[in-house]
């Protein structure tokens, strides 16, 4: 009986990692732990570092890179704890709803309910803020309003799209790169889990050359994934604290701006209201004509303004 307890203790599963598979799933695993503590601390002091938009406080960078570290820690439990898996065993849930469905897929499936709850949330503040606010063609050439003055109003985004090339360009190649980099992952999902004898068949390839030849072509299709969301980053990377210069030819393309500023410039931050607020000069003559040489007729041409106070 001693012999029975203690040989169960042996593959008792730690909390740290590694764990003998061969006894199951894991329940006792400090790694959610951990990385939850490190999301809030690195949260909490992100969000002391910027006020208004602008850095106020360098000095909670050092929360920023604590949380940072100890999201890392997390990780690696988790990494100790899932090294060991051969593939064989698949966890599944045993309470109701989900009993006897593999653990995985539930976690897909509560991932994608999450997702939908938060941008449901995003596109019913959208269309709340754009149907309570009136377009700000309609309230121009309206008249109803005081020369000189501040008028709320929305600008659609289509008219900074079309305004140009320049604006749909990264959002193109993002979109894009996301598509084909969930192309990419799945094939190489597929190609992973084929049989020997049915790639062999497929790929033309002999028995003895199918492991060599699957690896070269599930690395290929990784790569091909790494490299896509690697651009997807960069792109929004450049596209939110950098820019986009446009020097020589470019610049009448642009309507004649050297460069298309950041949205961190433009004042798209954290701490920013729904619609950014601007003065411009409202100068409305006859109640019928905006002046050419006016900011307003300027940004009403170039459609480069989404909306707010101007």
């Amino acid at each position: 009986m001693s012999d029975d307890h203690d040989h169960d203790y042996d593959h008792h599963p730690s909390p740290w990692g590694p764990h003998d598979w061969s006894h199951g799933a894991p329940h006792n695993s400090f790694a959610p732990l951990v990385m939850s503590i490190g999301i809030g601390i690195f949260l909490y002091a992100l969000a002391s570092v910027f006020v208004g938009g602008e850095v106020a406080n360098l000095g909670a960078l050092s929360g920023v890179m604590l949380g940072i570290i100890v999201i890392t820690i997390g990780l690696l439990i988790w990494w100790r704890q899932d090294m060991s898996f051969d593939g064989t065993y698949e966890p599944k849930a045993t309470g109701a709803p989900f009993r006897n469905i593999d653990l995985r897929k539930i976690a897909m499936w509560v991932f994608l309910m999450s997702e939908m709850m938060v941008f449901t949330s995003l596109f019913s503040t959208y269309i709340r803020y754009r149907l309570g606010i009136p377009n700000c063609e309609e309230v121009f050439l309206s008249g109803e309003w005081i020369e000189g003055t501040s008028v709320v109003c929305f600008e659609p985004a289509a008219h900074l799209i079309a305004s140009s090339w320049f604006h749909l360009a990264p959002g193109a190649a993002n979109t894009f790169a996301l598509i084909i980099s969930s192309f990419t992952i799945v094939l190489a999902l597929k190609t992973a889990k084929m049989s020997n004898k049915k790639y062999a068949d497929r790929y033309e390839v002999e028995l003895s050359d199918v492991h060599s030849h699957r690896s070269r072509k599930v690395a290929m299709f990784l790569g091909s994934t790494l490299f896509l969301a690697t651009l997807f980053l960069t792109l929004k990377m450049i596209e939110w604290f950098v820019g986009f210069p446009t020097p020589g030819p470019l610049t009448e393309l642009n309507h004649g701006h050297s460069e298309i500023a950041s949205l961190y410039s433009e004042g798209y931050t954290i701490h920013a209201s729904a619609y950014q607020h601007h003065a411009y000069d409202t100068a409305y003559h006859g109640g019928h004509e905006i002046p050419h040489d006016s900011a307003l007729y300027s940004m009403m041409q170039a459609g480069t303004h989404p909306g707010g106070i101007m």
